[in-house]
């Protein structure tokens, strides 16, 4: 537990203007739920359009030190630096696409999963941009300083602000205001012009639904969420809300469903690691992930829908058949969605089975639960024809 005051994002103010509830979070004062409550603001954003303050996140710069100037040759050099401490494929990257990617440690462990994407701009090659989980950034920013020496530079943007617009008329909200954003699809980023300043709009998010997250500077933040939220289709949603859509999205977060322990395949995260870059070995952990690959994970991160009962919380146990031990929830919670009970957690690869009927305990009374493949609500994300 840290003495450090909580720090305070460009939009720390509106939310206390706005009634929310704050709560530490990651060392920043943030709003958990607002006067209508986490179960009404999950709603909304599944109907309508959520508006979310992601500035605590880890937003950065990776730009060469001494570019070429020649753009495929300076973004391969870029990626060159980043690569060896992740598992994605970043020197594949196209102009203005993006990718989920995992850093790992010696042992295949994750210790963060990150976003990295291509700038589109043709004066921006050479540069890549990250976004980093907010609970560990500082570690991420000093391996990657680390990792890329005097080779390159590390330019932090999380003094800024980042706003999340998530939900089907998400697109309608922001287009309304950037028409850049209606030409985008999922995992592309552009630059765009707010109240003639320029900001970064990627179609992405954090809640399974369509959206937008754009990086602005802290001068423009709360002007450009007060205009977003001047449309009757924006609200301001907590991260309660943020956390209990993730949860029905089947996203893994940082530091429950992942840890330096968690392996990207005992994760579920197969889809992360690179072809090329596990042909070649040449990431942390490369030997132990291709054995998982080729032989199975003992262990394997599932989804639970709980039956009966209330909803089973991280760290819950969960039972077999003949009510051994066989794993542990790292998250869970109710789903508004659903209107029942949900969860994620680590089982062996064996009971990993969709239809596997299981057990949680809760309060020192066993509920059954079955297996199932998450996401529990399916992703909606606007991807190319």
């Amino acid at each position: 537990m840290s003495d450090s005051p909580l720090k305070a994002t460009p939009l720390t103010d509106a939310h206390r203007s706005a009634g929310a509830r704050m709560v530490g979070f990651a060392g920043y004062e943030m709003p958990v739920q607002y006067a209508d409550g986490v179960l009404k603001e999950h709603l909304w954003t599944r109907a309508h359009a959520g508006l979310f303050d992601v500035s605590h996140m880890g937003p950065a710069y990776l730009q060469l030190a001494h570019p070429s100037g020649d753009p495929e040759a300076d973004h391969a050099a870029v990626s060159s630096l980043l690569e060896p401490l992740v598992c994605g494929d970043l020197k594949g990257l196209r102009r203005g696409q993006m990718r989920y990617t995992l850093r790992l440690n010696g042992e295949g462990g994750i210790e963060d999963d990150l976003i990295v994407g291509r700038p589109l701009s043709q004066d921006r090659q050479g540069t890549l941009l990250i976004v980093v989980n907010a609970g560990v950034k500082e570690a991420d920013f000093a391996a990657i300083a680390a990792a890329v020496g005097a080779r390159g530079e590390l330019i932090r943007a999380d003094e800024g602000g980042l706003i999340a617009v998530q939900g089907p008329e998400a697109e309608a909200v922001t287009a309304a205001i950037m028409p850049e954003a209606a030409r985008l699809s999922f995992m592309t980023l552009a630059p765009a012009e707010f109240e003639g300043r320029r900001v970064i709009i990627s179609r992405s998010g954090y809640t399974g639904e369509d959206g937008f997250e754009i990086l602005t500077s802290a001068a423009q933040a709360r002007p450009l969420w007060d205009r977003l939220l001047a449309d009757a289709r924006a609200r301001p949603i907590g991260l309660g809300a943020r956390d209990s859509l993730r949860l029905e999205a089947g996203l893994p977060l940082y530091g429950h469903d992942l840890d330096p322990t968690v392996s990207p395949v005992e994760a579920s995260l197969d889809f992360a690691i690179s072809k090329r870059r596990l042909r070649a070995g040449d990431f942390p952990g490369a030997a132990r992930i291709a054995a998982e690959i080729a032989s199975g994970a003992e262990r394997r991160r599932i989804g639970l829908r709980i039956l009966e009962g209330a909803p089973a919380r991280e760290g819950a146990e969960i039972m077999g058949e003949a009510g051994e031990n066989v794993g542990r929830i790292t998250s869970g919670g109710f789903s508004p969605t659903l209107g029942r009970p949900i969860a994620m957690g680590f089982a062996p690869a064996a009971l990993a089975q969709p239809g596997r009927r299981l057990s949680v305990v809760v309060r020192g009374k066993r509920q059954p639960a079955e297996v199932v493949v998450p996401p529990f609500v399916p992703h909606h994300y606007r991807r190319q024809p």
